[in-house]
């Protein structure tokens, strides 16, 4: 894969903790859900940042395929994730569940449906969720 954009995020805490990014642009609290035993309160959970990653992102990738067939998206589109966690059924550890609610006014259904098909192909969350993702581990020296 030729890399286009590279960035790092650091986290301090786990799920109770801080997450920052390496170009200074974002810093926020994570908080632990109470469904999954923590306090709650302020500050998001990396479900919540991966839900609003993977709209965002597959917002993108409708754009993309649709600029390729010179339709134009209203900004009144929208992408909706629902993640949610759980128990995988193996017992080793936990999985995600995702599902995308696609708003695409002023482009009919066929159309629509035929945009969020390709964007599916297209969109890097897709293709993790899809065929999930080479992952290099390494101890920090």
């Amino acid at each position: 894969m030729k890399t286009l954009y590279r960035t790092r995020a650091n986290v301090t805490g786990g799920r109770t903790g801080i997450a920052t990014v390496a170009d200074g642009s974002l810093s926020l609290a994570i908080a632990t859900p109470k469904e999954l035993g923590g306090a709650g309160g302020p500050g998001a959970n990396p479900e919540q940042l991966f839900a609003a990653g993977y709209a965002a992102c597959f917002l993108s990738a409708i754009r993309y395929v649709a600029a390729g067939r010179k339709l134009r998206i209203t900004d009144e589109a929208r992408v909706s994730a629902d993640v949610g966690i759980g128990s995988r059924e193996d017992g080793r550890g936990f999985g995600l569940e995702i599902a995308l609610e696609i708003s695409l006014p002023d482009i009919d259904a066929a159309t629509a449906a035929d945009l969020v098909e390709e964007a599916h192909v297209v969109c890097p969350y897709s293709h993790l969720a899809r065929n999930g993702v080479d992952v290099r581990l390494s101890m920090a020296a």
